[in-house]
């Protein structure tokens, strides 16, 4: 997908609407297996095709951090501020796992800028609620506030 690149007014002006919305992201076994690998979360939920069947969800589930880590993925796909040389992730005010995530889902994100933040003359602090959805999903799988600081222009 190719990123499209708006100038920073165009951004700001679409504080309190939503400004995209992802491509879908199928969540298959072995993304939950390599995300548990990574964190040591092997609950049998997450990795026991077998013993999740009798569980409460009926099969396995992805991790709620591995729906989260997602993000920046999926943000990937929405529109991009013009001359942003380094964006980092400032963390989250509010997030809630409302959902699980059956293996074989698919999830996206969409992403609405509620506040945008001038905090000098090349940086921005943007909060961007972020809601992924699950594919026909009554609920989502999570909810959001998510802060990004971004600078404009070389060195810091």
């Amino acid at each position: 997908m190719q990123v499209t690149r708006i100038a920073k007014e165009a951004y700001q002006a679409g504080l309190g609407r939503e400004i995209g919305v992802s491509r879908w992201i199928e969540i298959d076994q072995s993304r939950i297996d390599r995300f548990a690998d990574c964190t040591g979360d092997r609950q049998y939920i997450h990795v026991d095709p077998a013993r999740a069947r009798r569980g409460p969800f009926g099969t396995t589930i992805a991790h709620g951090f591995l729906t989260l880590s997602l993000i920046p993925e999926m943000a990937r796909d929405i529109p991009q501020m013009e001359g942003v040389t380094m964006s980092v992730n400032y963390g989250m005010n509010r997030m809630r796992f409302i959902a699980p995530v059956p293996v074989g889902s698919r999830i996206r994100g969409r992403f609405a800028l509620t506040a945008f933040d001038e905090l000098g003359p090349r940086d921005v602090q943007t909060t961007i609620a972020v809601t992924i959805e699950i594919e026909g999903a009554p609920k989502p799988a999570v909810v959001a506030e998510w802060l990004v600081r971004r600078h404009f222009g070389d060195g810091p």
